[in-house]
């Protein structure tokens, strides 16, 4: 068996999640068109029986913090690069100049010796000069070992993303069973789910000042409880998210049972309740209770 545990990092909204997801063929990783999406590492497992496997460690887009879950996010992100077998680095648009964005990531990746390879994704929105043009720049850099387009949502380029990953695996023993996608606990990937219907249905500032806590998760002979706590920041989000007489909150609940139902096999009585826990996300306190914590790997 060849192992090996492979980081994906990127800018926000990139598409890291995405990919992942495609690489699994399956969905672990809330995906959304809003950035930040991602707040903690979420690993996933991809395994050919008696051939490889390899550990994908998706993570938060790096990007300049405006708080402190900002600031664990980009620090869990960068922590990531040097505790894995290859690096993936996901860009969509040209490099442009100054400090922030890409030109951030490349200098952090210039002081690692961990092999890069460069994924140029959503390649379908592209024009072949533009794509060119990305190729080439990354290219004169000599500091990827393969530059791959791809269009992660619908899985173009992934097979020839995955047997050049299996370039850089060692032998190794299998450090997870063959038919285990993800070591997330079910807690947390319900908890995501709240979150993502939360991000499709609400505007603007509101979703990303949201936190999901699970306070009760039962399973049952065929049902599964489960109670949800939904924080946000201000009294007047609190009314965005439940809406007028209740139906915001009824649609993002609904959304979210069905794709638990699918994801547990079994019906789901889903209770939800939105609590105000004002400037949370500068909350050292808050941000750990929330299963946000800098020691994260």
């Amino acid at each position: 068996m060849k192992t090996g545990f492979i980081g994906i990092v990127g800018r926000p909204n990139v598409g890291k999640s995405s990919l992942m997801n495609s690489i699994l063929g399956e969905k672990i990783a809330i995906a959304t068109n809003k950035p930040q999406t991602t707040r903690n590492t979420i690993r996933g497992i991809y395994t050919e029986p008696e051939q490889c496997q390899m550990v994908f460690i998706d993570t938060p887009g790096i990007h300049k913090p405006k708080n402190k879950l900002g600031s664990y996010m980009t620090e869990i992100a960068l922590s990531s690069l040097g505790e894995v077998d290859v690096i993936l680095f996901l860009v969509d648009s040209p490099l442009r100049e100054g400090i922030g964005g890409d030109n951030f990531i490349l200098e952090k990746l210039k002081k690692i010796d961990t092999p890069k390879i460069l994924i140029i994704n959503k390649i379908d929105k592209m024009e072949p000069e533009v794509f060119e043009q990305v190729y080439k720049c990354y290219e004169d850099m000599n500091m990827f070992e393969a530059i791959i387009g791809t269009n992660a949502l619908e899985s173009k380029n992934v097979d020839v993303l995955i047997n050049k990953l299996k370039e850089y695996l060692e032998e190794g023993p299998q450090f997870f069973p063959e038919d285990m996608v993800t070591d997330n606990p079910m807690r947390f990937l319900v908890s995501e789910i709240i979150r993502e219907k939360m991000l499709l249905y609400l505007d603007e500032e509101v979703p990303h000042g949201v936190a999901v806590e699970i306070e009760s998760y039962e399973e049952l002979n065929n049902l599964t409880r489960i109670s949800a706590v939904i924080y946000c920041e201000r009294q007047s989000h609190k009314a965005i998210i439940i809406g007028k007489g209740g139906k915001k909150i009824k649609g993002i609940g609904k959304s979210a049972r069905e794709e638990i139902e699918a994801l547990v096999g079994t019906k789901v009585y889903l209770e939800t309740f939105v609590k105000v826990k004002e400037g949370w996300r500068d909350s050292v306190v808050a941000i750990s209770n929330f299963g946000y914590r800098a020691d994260e790997k």
